[in-house]
């Protein structure tokens, strides 16, 4: 106490200003000057400073004069509180019991993000206290779907690792009177905390709990009644302290201890003991777990473990979309989607293979990040977002319809013979991606839509090649090439394939949302809003130049949209299929709407 009250007489010097201006007073004294190193480098002190330029909304406390500033935070990320450079450990602590969904994304991304930026650690730790729902095939597809979202953590960690440390605070908080055992009905335990009514067992001796525990933790049958509950405050008014449950028998083999244990602490009690002792300094939390905040830090307190701070922020909710990991897996088993990456899901392979950009992901993350404000997200305005991204390095083609096409014939172009080809760039906007070449012929196909209610002496445009005057309109459309058209002029500005045996059918994929109802109440049954027609298929007849393209690209069909290959050509059985990628626009990009609505 008396060195702190020094050190707050000496003008609290923890800031790299501060010592600049103290040392010249003091510096015939180099014990003193040690001493005041040693007080401004000690943590709380400087958890105190950072916490004080919060207050007064300066940005960062400079604690080491040749340390470099802090980038600016992004748009939206608010500072963490108390946030010390090099001293900052988040943590993402996903259950194995199914797949990253953009919910997940958003607390994953958060917490790399704050890592990142104050220069700490980012620790993935599975929660994976529940045998009954956990698979090792759900805790590989997090590792993989991670990977795909460019997150690597510092330190990857399992509560199964702390079961016996857990098992050991229950004892504690058992010997300490914190605990009792109960085995009073789940429906008759409900019912009691909804009434604030104490269980029968509250009373219980420290003995009758030991011997209980013991009982429920051997996995014998007659310890499958019991669990443990911690004994807070029945008549509080917030429902989370009303004696919660802390532990459960549970017989299934963990997926990575086996038969072990036969029981599990609950999440309540695994999380705040378990992010103290992995040294997480912020525990970021959706608004959901509002209520349980005060239990955490309940439980830190009891047991004496080191405290963490907690940052809140709102759920990623979309409309007319389905986040229950419960829900999700119902659709898969009764095959209304082909599976878990189905392009319709809102899994993170699914979105990424509906054709997500992790960079547009980010922004619209970072965007809405620090906000405790929890909205029903339009898909249209992530879309739009993520246009902007794939805008930039979406190569261009063509591609016209199969049935629904007319035949021009260019008089003056070159005969299918001659093997003719234009020079044209892949990226109007960017030259630097490259050239590629285009057909070019006399008998040329449009898009029949394109040129309803055309006439005699009208100019259009053919994409990338140039003007053609129209000669002639009945039996059959004809026309002359013009080198030296004026494109402005001309109205019409249409995409067309060269009539020629190389071109192929390709497969254009569309998808509609899932659900039919925007938002989903609570007691709705959400079976009763399933959506019967969410996929279309249809066939164009594409450039040359699409067989070239890998899996996964995303490129644009002009004047139709933009699209990702989920099966790049292999050979006539086995074609090129795109997925149709949405733009946050309500309607098309031109008159070739597609079969389903433009989501």
């Amino acid at each position: 106490l008396a060195d702190i009250t020094l050190f707050a007489a000496m003008g609290f010097p923890t800031q790299a200003s501060d010592v600049q201006q103290t040392q010249p007073k003091i510096s015939n004294f180099n014990h003193v000057l040690r001493w005041m190193d040693m007080m401004r480098s000690h943590p709380s002190l400087r958890e105190a400073t950072q916490l004080a330029m919060g207050i007064t909304n300066d940005f960062q406390a400079i604690f080491d004069a040749d340390a470099p500033p802090l980038e600016p935070l992004v748009s939206g990320m608010a500072p963490l509180e108390g946030a010390i450079p090099g001293n900052v450990v988040t943590r993402f602590p996903p259950e194995p019991s199914g797949y990253l969904h953009v919910g997940h994304a958003k607390a994953v991304l958060m917490n790399q993000y704050y890592a990142q930026h104050y220069k700490g650690r980012l620790i993935v730790r599975f929660d994976d206290t529940n045998p009954s729902k956990e698979k090792e095939e759900y805790q590989e597809s997090i590792v993989e779907d991670l990977g795909k979202l460019g997150v690597v953590p510092d330190t990857i960690s399992f509560t199964s690792d702390y079961f016996l440390t857990i098992h050991a605070y229950a004892l504690t908080m058992i010997e300490g009177g914190l605990a009792y055992m109960d085995d009073t009905p789940q429906e008759e335990m409900q019912k009691e905390r909804m009434e604030l009514t104490n269980s029968k067992h509250r009373d219980q001796s420290v003995a009758q709990a030991q011997e209980y525990f013991a009982l429920m933790t051997s996995g014998a049958d007659a310890g499958s009644k019991w669990c443990l509950r911690a004994r807070i405050d029945m008549q509080s008014k917030n429902g989370t302290m009303r004696d919660p449950v802390l532990y459960r028998q549970n017989n299934l083999p963990h997926h990575r201890t086996g038969t072990t244990y036969h029981a599990y602490p609950t999440y309540d009690l695994a999380c705040p003991i378990v992010d103290s002792l992995e040294g997480v300094t912020h525990a970021l939390r959706t608004t959901e777990y509002d209520d349980r905040n005060e239990q955490y830090k309940w439980i830190q307190i009891m047991l004496g473990l080191r405290r963490n701070r907690m940052h809140t922020f709102a759920r990623l909710n979309f409309r007319h979309t389905l986040m229950s990991k419960r829900n999700l897996a119902w659709m898969v088993e009764e095959k209304l989607v082909d599976g878990w990456d189905d392009a319709r899901f809102p899994t993170v392979r699914g979105v990424i293979r509906r054709g997500v950009n992790l960079d547009a992901l980010r922004k619209f993350i970072y965007m809405q990040g620090a906000s405790r404000r929890i909205v029903n997200m339009e898909w249209g305005k992530f879309w739009a977002e993520n246009k902007k991204e794939i805008d930039r390095y979406a190569k261009r083609f063509m591609a016209i319809d199969t049935v629904e096409h007319v035949e021009l014939t260019v008089k003056n172009g070159p005969e299918e013979g001659e093997n003719a080809f234009l020079s044209t760039v892949l990226l109007p906007k960017d030259p630097s991606f490259g050239k590629r070449l285009v057909r070019i012929a006399q008998n040329v196909i449009l898009e029949k839509v394109d040129v309803e209610g055309i006439v005699v002496g009208e100019e259009i445009v053919l994409m990338r090649w140039g003007v053609v005057k129209i000669t002639k309109v009945e039996g059959g459309l004809e026309g002359d090439y013009i080198p030296e058209g004026d494109f402005k002029a001309a109205k019409r500005k249409v995409t067309w394939l060269a009539k020629v045996p190389e071109t192929f059918n390709v497969t254009l994929t569309e998808f509609d949302n899932l659900i039919t109802k925007e938002k989903l109440e609570d007691g709705d049954d959400f079976k009763q809003f399933i959506n019967p027609n969410t996929l279309a298929s249809s066939k164009v007849i594409g450039d040359v130049g699409l067989k070239s393209l890998q899996k996964d690209e995303i490129i644009q069909l002009e004047r139709r949209g933009y699209y990702r290959v989920d099966q790049p050509y292999m050979d006539a059985k086995r074609g090129l299929v795109l997925f149709m990628i949405p733009d946050g626009k309500a309607k098309a990009m031109s008159g070739l709407s597609g079969k389903l609505a433009h989501h």
